[in-house]
């Protein structure tokens, strides 16, 4: 049977104070789920996540939505995406949102997957900070130290790219957060997590300034 990460985490915490809505570092464990993970040549390192709100954890939730199961829903307002699974429940994960996941709202569909994926910044980013993107106009191999993390998924309108993907990142502080840039980020254990749940044609409903959860 798969445990939620914030029912593990109950148990670790039993009897113990938090501030802040934050878990304290010397109180708990890495759970499995954010465990050191060797993805092909790849070693992932373990996630601190004591500077993570515990909602912004892999768990599954109830959730009442009338999308499809397989779809995701992506609240960025709320800093959480919902992989819908049915029978009233989701795999929720947290995210950080960046500068380009806020340019793009509506719905879309999962036209690419890649794993370790190479990434070249967006003419905006390489527009609005050249010092920082411009050399890396020709792009940057998959690995370690690439912004987009271990997976990616690659949103389209049509035969359109939307440019918006949903990625890991190597900074979990900033699940739960608005960020410089990038679009939806996800914790890289997470990521590898929903990649392995979604499908190539999967739907993408993405809510600006909005609550996902339906009533």
């Amino acid at each position: 049977m798969r445990f939620s990460v914030f029912g593990a985490m109950a148990i670790v915490l039993s009897g113990c104070a938090s501030r802040s809505g934050l878990v304290e570092a010397d109180i708990i464990s890495t759970p499995s789920e954010y465990a050191q993970l060797v993805d092909g040549v790849y070693t992932l390192p373990a996630v601190d996540i004591s500077g993570v709100d515990p909602a912004m954890l892999r768990q599954r939730v109830d959730y009442t939505t009338n999308e499809p199961v397989g779809t995701i829903v992506i609240d960025t307002a709320a800093h959480q995406l919902y992989l819908v699974e049915g029978d009233g429940k989701a795999m929720r994960y947290g995210i950080g949102v960046g500068k380009d996941g806020l340019a793009f709202a509506g719905t879309a569909t999962i036209r690419r997957k890649a794993e370790w994926p190479h990434w070249t910044p967006t003419k905006n980013m390489m527009n609005r900070e050249p010092a920082r993107y411009g050399h890396l106009a020709s792009g940057m191999a998959g690995g370690l130290g690439n912004p987009l993390g271990p997976r990616a998924l690659y949103l389209f309108q049509g035969e359109r790219d939307t440019m918006f993907r949903i990625h890991g990142r190597t900074e979990p502080e900033t699940i739960g957060r608005a960020v410089s840039s990038g679009c939806i980020r996800l914790i890289n254990q997470d990521i590898i997590d929903l990649y392995s749940r979604v499908k190539i044609g999967s739907r993408v409903v993405v809510i600006q300034g909005g609550r996902a959860v339906s009533s």
